[in-house]
């Protein structure tokens, strides 16, 4: 699993490596290659646990590799960069890699479950509302979904960030200084919500339910899209046959990805089952995505957490129907 650290390394790496630029080379030569970011929930990794992508691209005498990520900003720092070509994440981390200049494009999207992300304080613990969480250490990932989701939850209590003690942390550093009380609270998304929920000392305080919409979205590199534009629209192709047999199927689904993430079934089970949960869900970008985003872009810079005002339509790939 990749952390932030480890990204850079692997961008130095193909830094150091790379004599031409990416787009050039892509153009020129055939894929060899498709390097996928992943993270350990959804139909993604479940195409991987099945080895969907492979067999599909055998004959064409591409391979496969895959680069495991635990949020969606280092993903999409190596996504933006070139090493990687394409990966999935939550709503907020291609905000920030498009202000950041990152050469991506919205490939695809995907809605999950509000219910799957939620804000959770131990159970002994005498905060009872959102309202309560005023001057309290809260933690959630910088420029992921559950930085988006932690703004709107304050907002709906009359509050902002800045009345709390913000702690960026990762989901493993999070359930670390969850579990030894070192924060008060912690939002977070399946299937870390699953696991945290599960335990005695945990106690969930709000789900994004009525907060906010869980849109998700899968993103390639600019070059990449523009070079191999038809191997993307086989990916999508065969995540949208993958997400459909496994919603047709879930109990195996739910043992594959359980292997997947390293979580008990029950754990998983609780994941994929929750209201809205749907893996079949895989489709183009709508007009509805874009109008979410750019509103969510518009949010962040008036909030002054976003450095400059995006148009998110510059970056959406316009090569794949609706």
């Amino acid at each position: 699993m990749l952390n932030r650290r480890q990204t850079l390394a692997l961008l130095g790496g193909v830094a150091a490596a790379t004599a031409l630029p990416f787009a050039a080379r892509a153009a020129s030569e055939p894929l060899k290659t498709l390097r996928i970011g992943w993270q350990k929930n959804g139909v993604l990794a479940l195409a991987k646990g099945q080895g969907a992508l492979e067999k599909r691209f055998e004959q064409r005498g591409i391979s496969v590799s895959w680069a495991e990520f635990s949020s969606g900003p280092p993903l999409l720092e190596a996504l933006g960069a070139g090493a990687i070509d394409f990966g999935p994440t939550g709503d907020v981390p291609p905000l920030f890699a498009q202000a950041a200049g990152g050469n991506l494009l919205y490939a695809g999207t995907y809605k999950g479950s509000p219910a799957g992300s939620a804000i959770l304080v131990r159970k002994d613990s005498p905060i009872q509302s959102i309202t309560d969480l005023k001057g309290k250490r809260v933690a959630f990932k910088r420029g992921s979904s559950a930085h988006n989701f932690t703004v709107k939850a304050l907002r709906s209590a009359g509050l902002t960030v800045a009345d709390v003690n913000a702690s960026d942390l990762s989901p493993s550093d999070a359930a670390a200084a969850f579990t030894a009380g070192q924060i008060d609270a912690w939002a977070i998304w399946d299937p870390y919500f699953a696991v945290a929920e599960k335990r005695p000392e945990t106690r969930v305080l709000a789900t994004a339910e009525g907060i906010v919409d869980s849109w998700s979205f899968f993103l390639s590199n600019g070059d990449f899209t523009a070079a191999h534009g038809d191997v993307l629209t086989e990916v999508f192709d065969e995540l949208t046959i993958v997400g459909k047999g496994a919603q047709e199927n879930l109990d195996e689904t739910i043992k594959t990805l359980s292997k997947i993430a390293g979580v008990p079934e029950d754990i998983q089970r609780v994941a994929l089952t929750r209201k809205g949960a749907d893996l079949g869900s895989v489709t183009a970008i709508s007009p509805d995505a874009v109008a979410y985003q750019q509103a969510l872009a518009d949010e962040f810079f008036d909030l002054k957490i976003l450095p400059k005002k995006l148009n998110v339509s510059d970056v959406v790939w316009k090569g794949r129907p609706a």
